[in-house]
């Protein structure tokens, strides 16, 4: 449901910017000129200008977030949608040459347009023709395309075999290297941890258009790339998988309970219940304002959302010890293939074809402002934390904000946080998604949910995560720091760097000094060389 596209930032800066380098033609000009040079071979074919009349289609398709595409949002000199690697390296060394940045797309759900926006003149290679991905049953691995999305993962995983699966995402729009760069959850982590736990090589191409692997590219970029987020070590153009063995048969359930049925107890006990989960449980509580089927009455919904990796026998005698106070039966469950899971929990009708996972088409895009915190294990929410979360949601129509609890724990616990550069492991409850949604390009309705958030965040300042106030990558927020792009300084990026690497940012960095000192690839909240401090 992390879809937010059906279900991403007010910058003023942005106007500043807009229109100063639309005045020249030179950059844009003498870019095109080098990549012919460069790659004459049918790259005229992948190349897209704001003269070309399917430029903007290509450009929107993959815009997730209706912040990010208004007249208003800067738009790139060019697209280049490769075909192959010839195609990237081009593009890197053309960038490289004219002073253009490069932002790298695979499914473009980054939450703050990050991956085809930007505040300098830019150039997007978005990575919607490199999405094959190639399964070997016999040895469990995969090699899977940065561009393909999850969706496209799982279903040729499940054409090969209904016992074999990967540890990531539940939104199959999002593109796999994106959400493996910034570490991945997702319904099976209790399991066995994270998408980018399961990464056993890798091709990428550096900032000098050398294409590496793990031996060639040795251990410490290995490990950067596999949580330190998406471009700022170059462009992954392939993952090779780890795949994982899932049971014939799972056992999901969506059950709903209002503070008429005591939702507010309940969530607060489902907090002390976590720790008696098992790791084949994955536990998420959405939560939200809704109306009632009395007219002008509203409620609180409190939505508990798992995936079992087994049959519904099991989960209720595991329940019944562990959280009994929800009430499950056999009538709130359904067993299906894990193939089937990801289609309903991507929120598609029950006997959905699974070739919608094949579809990377947006739908409907509205706009959102998102953010999160971990709550420490120490320190579950009390009950009156909870009566305050709920006021504040019913400062909004209903269903206009949601937040998700994402329960932590299992596997999670037992890899070590500086495994890989993502660090929220043991220690960590549970994870908190708070998201709000409007459907039109409004300013002022922009700005009213913005404000909204931000007051909701700092209400739960004392009941999350402190010395970092912990952040997630993959749900990318601005309000924790932005780098200065023409001048990117290390204690600038420290600011916002912490909350989502904490200690294994300064590692981060090294490494970063190592392959990029001249921070070719860099963003608003990308890892910055030693160069820069």
């Amino acid at each position: 449901m992390n879809c937010l596209s059906s279900s991403k930032f007010p910058f003023l800066f942005l106007f500043l910017f807009s229109f100063s380098w639309v005045a020249s033609a030179d950059p844009h000009e003498d870019f095109l000129q080098c990549l012919h040079y460069q790659n004459s071979n049918a790259i005229s074919k992948v190349i897209y200008t704001p003269i070309n009349s399917s430029y903007s289609s290509v450009l929107q398709f993959s815009i997730r977030n209706g912040r990010f595409n208004t007249s208003a949002t800067p738009k790139p000199l060019v697209i280049v949608t490769p075909l192959n690697v010839a195609h990237i390296q081009a593009a890197i060394a053309c960038s490289q040459k004219h002073g253009l940045q490069i932002r790298v797309r695979s499914g473009g759900h980054d939450y703050e347009g990050l991956s085809y926006v930007s505040v300098l003149p830019f150039v997007i290679i978005d990575l919607i023709n490199m999405r094959t991905v190639t399964v070997d049953i016999g040895n469990k691995i995969a090699w899977v395309q940065a561009g393909a999305t999850l969706g496209e993962v799982y279903y040729r995983i499940a054409e090969k075999s209904r016992t074999l699966a990967f540890p990531a995402g539940v939104c199959p729009t999002v593109g796999s290297g994106g959400h493996i760069s910034g570490g991945g959850h997702g319904m099976m982590m209790r399991k066995y941890g994270l998408a980018a736990d399961h990464i056993i090589d890798v091709k990428l191409i550096d900032a000098e258009g050398r294409i590496l692997d793990r031996a060639s590219m040795g251990e410490d970029l290995f490990w950067a790339i596999r949580g330190g987020g998406g471009n700022t070590f170059g462009v992954v153009v392939a993952w090779k998988l780890e795949l994982v063995t899932v049971p014939p048969t799972v056992t999901v359930f969506n059950v709903t309970r209002t503070l008429e049925q005591n939702a507010t107890k309940l969530v607060h006990q489902w907090q002390s219940a976590i720790g008696k989960f098992d790791e084949d449980l994955f536990s998420r509580i959405f939560l939200w304002r809704a109306n009632t089927s009395q007219e002008g009455k509203t409620t609180i919904l409190a939505i508990y959302t798992s995936l079992f990796l087994g049959g519904v026998d099991r989960l209720l005698s595991m329940m019944q010890q562990s959280f009994p106070q929800l009430g499950l039966v056999k009538e709130d469950c359904i067993e299906m293939s894990w193939i089937e899971s990801t289609v309903y929990f991507a929120q598609f009708p029950r006997n959905t074809s699974l070739d919608v996972l094949l579809d990377r088409s947006p739908g409907s895009t509205v706009s959102f402002k998102a953010k999160t915190d971990y709550v420490n294990v120490k320190e579950p929410i009390p009950e009156i934390a909870l009566e305050g979360i709920w006021e504040r949601l019913n400062q909004l129509d209903a269903q206009v904000a949601q937040l998700q609890f994402t329960a932590y724990g299992g596997k999670m616990d037992e890899i070590s946080e500086t495994s890989t550069p993502f660090p929220h492991r043991a220690g960590n409850l549970f994870q908190i998604h708070y998201a709000v949604f409007w459907g039109d390009q409004d300013s002022e309705r922009s700005q009213i949910y913005t404000s909204w958030i931000r007051k909701l965040y700092s209400y739960m300042t004392p009941y999350v995560t402190k010395n970092p106030r912990q952040a997630y990558i993959n749900y990318r927020d601005l309000d924790l720091g932005m780098n200065n792009l023409g001048n990117t300084s290390y204690k600038q990026a420290r600011i916002w760097g912490t909350k989502y690497f904490k200690n294994n940012f300064d590692r981060l960095v090294h490494v970063k000094t190592k392959v990029d000192p001249a921070n070719f690839f860099r963003n608003e909240q990308s890892i910055p060389p030693l160069s820069s401090w």
